[in-house]
């Protein structure tokens, strides 16, 4: 068991994207922390890691497959585009 989700972020429009990412950890249940130069997403799954993206950088967040939880992560991360740019890549 495990699979991963590799990706590089930069986000240019940090302000507009935590916002977004504040509405959707409440609509998921997800628990969000905020930092300067980061956000925290945490599905309080044991399997699946926390889902840390940089503001720019490169993160991953081991799924293991775990539905809805990997899927909602792709989403999540290909959501950056629209305030910068993301790579994207699983294992």
């Amino acid at each position: 068991m495990g699979h991963t989700l590799y990706y590089t972020t930069v986000v240019r429009k940090w302000k507009a994207f935590v916002s977004l990412m504040e509405r959707v950890s409440t609509g998921l249940g997800y628990g969000l922390e905020v930092f300067d130069n980061a956000l925290v997403l945490n599905p309080g799954h044991p399997l699946v890691e926390p889902l840390r993206i940089e503001r720019e950088g490169p993160g991953f967040a081991k799924t293991n497959l775990i539905e809805p939880h990997h899927s909602i992560y792709i989403l999540i991360l290909h959501s950056v585009s629209a305030f910068g740019s993301v790579e994207l890549w699983e294992d």
